[in-house]
């Protein structure tokens, strides 16, 4: 009985168990994402516990994005040091406690801190669900793995937009506290990252760990690693891997370099483009833009779940057209078609406030929406993050990666807090005008910067924003280091986590 049971466990199904542990934290903050827009429209009905200005609602809206940058901050120490699993405790917990938090609060000072922890928890995670699915999964199942990310986020917006529009937010908070809830219990029943338990010397561990998530097919991977890191720690100890260097001088020689700083400059107006598009502001937002565009009369919570449901079809969508076309390609038809939406909508809603329409009927914003939101969720949600797992020169993927988030999450912070009081002041019409605007120059400058990075080596994007091959003297030094166990043993773990494009 025992043999049947084990039989039918197999390793593939113990790795969907510990990446479905990660999906679903990420699911619960794709509904911490969405949840202001079912939260601030049933504040706003009379008789409602309490209300919130329109300052206090963008507060409640925005908040996630500052916090969320100071969390991305908190995780890398505490996973080197006490290991994966106590991480992903780590920032499930403040999510768990902010939704329960949120079910009693009573004025605006109360949920503004379950917000804070929210935010707080989806920073944690960030830039942990990678790095969690790239070293419990088999290499031949990470790339699918890896694309529950962008998708169980999208549920999550979907789950709490379609919950919210029967449900009070109260009850609709309870519920989604089910998605960090069982991220923690199945966490519980996870093991420890091998990579982890390597790096701490517990090789017997990591064995074990290994053999239990992958069987006993892949012992190969498992003793280089082991085998690797050995090399690392005798090199780090030859080496004096800890010597004096002239920071200053060093940060200074990098920052004049191109291969550095024009992808810091793509990916800051990637990540503007990203926010600006309409996405976040859709999230957030969505039953006040849909009546502001297509009228009070009409079911905004039904046209609130019907674009939520489409962003799950498109994300999937992405997932195909990334890995079959061009990427300047995609970015130029997606913002090109973006671009033209919030221009017509612009029109559109200011034409129909002047009752200049020539012709209206609701299938024209309807059509609208739509289609800029299939520009957002096809193209300009999930390329910059394609993108920017690309273009960065590996010795300087680390930084570059914290300089997109930190990016990313001010304009997400900015987009979100100057919205209500945009709309207030210039009217939507405005909004999507100068939204337009910024998404347009944008694109100019990513058109300007952007090279084609499907099928091209790292070492060929980074020559074609130097401008030209490394030199000989360059080349050498730089095969040189190539060959040290410590540069080796660490591009030999960012392989392990980064393995795919879709990162």
């Amino acid at each position: 009985m025992d043999k049947n049971r084990k039989s039918w466990i197999t390793p593939f199904l113990k790795q969907c168990f510990v990446t479905a542990s990660v999906g679903s934290n990420i699911a619960g903050h794709g509904s911490v994402i969405g949840y202001t827009a079912i939260l601030l429209p049933q504040l706003n009905i009379p008789g409602s516990q309490f209300t919130l200005d329109l300052v206090s609602a963008s507060w409640i809206a925005s908040i996630l994005g500052i916090t969320q940058l100071i969390g991305s901050f908190i995780t890398p120490p505490i996973m080197e040091r006490y290991g994966r699993k106590v991480a992903h405790f780590s920032a499930t917990v403040p999510n768990l406690v902010g939704w329960f938090i949120i079910t009693m609060a009573t004025n605006f000072e109360v949920m503004f801190t379950a917000r804070i922890l929210q935010g707080l928890s989806i920073g944690m995670l960030s830039p942990l669900r990678s790095v969690l699915i790239g070293e419990y999964a088999s290499p031949k199942n990470r790339g699918a793995f890896l694309t529950t990310v962008s998708l169980s986020q999208s549920f999550g917006i979907f789950f709490v937009h379609l919950v919210g529009s029967f449900l009070s937010w109260q009850k609709t908070a309870l519920i989604c506290a089910f998605f960090p809830f069982t991220s923690l219990v199945m966490t519980i029943y996870s093991p420890e990252s091998p990579s982890f338990l390597v790096a701490k010397g517990r090789h017997e561990e990591c064995r074990q760990v290994f053999r239990w998530l992958r069987g006993d097919v892949e012992d190969d991977e498992l003793e280089e690693m082991i085998n690797g890191r050995i090399m690392f720690e005798k090199a780090k100890i030859s080496q004096n891997y800890n010597r004096k260097r002239n920071r200053l001088h060093e940060i200074m020689s990098t920052i004049k370099k191109k291969e550095f700083h024009k992808p810091i400059i793509l990916m800051l107006h990637a990540h503007m483009l990203v926010n600006f598009a309409g996405g976040t502001t859709m999230s957030s937002y969505s039953t006040f833009i849909i009546e502001a565009v297509m009228g009070p009369e009409v079911n905004a919570h039904f046209w609130m779940i019907f674009l939520g449901a489409q962003r799950l079809v498109s994300n999937t969508l992405a997932v195909l057209a990334i890995n079959k076309f061009k990427r300047r390609t995609m970015m130029v038809a997606t913002g090109s078609l973006s671009i033209f939406m919030q221009f017509s909508l612009a029109a559109y809603v200011y034409l129909k406030q002047q009752g200049s329409l020539p012709y209206d009927s609701l299938w024209v914003p309807a059509l609208l929406i739509n289609l800029k939101f299939f520009a957002v969720a096809t193209g300009m949600l999930p390329l910059p993050n394609v993108i920017g797992g690309e273009v960065f020169p590996l010795e300087y993927r680390s930084i570059g990666g914290t300089i997109s988030l930190g990016s990313f999450s001010a304009t997400y912070f900015l987009v979100l807090k100057t919205f209500t009081a945009s709309v207030e002041s210039i009217g939507m019409h405005g909004v999507y005008m100068v939204y337009g605007a910024v998404i347009t120059y944008c694109m100019i400058i990513i058109w300007i910067l952007l090279p084609e990075t499907k099928g091209k080596t790292l070492q060929q994007i980074e020559d074609e924003f130097r401008g030209h091959p490394l030199a000989p003297a360059e080349l050498e030094a730089r095969l040189s280091l190539q060959s040290d166990p410590v540069v080796m043993y660490k591009r030999k773990m960012s392989e392990r986590k980064h393995s795919v494009p879709i990162i």
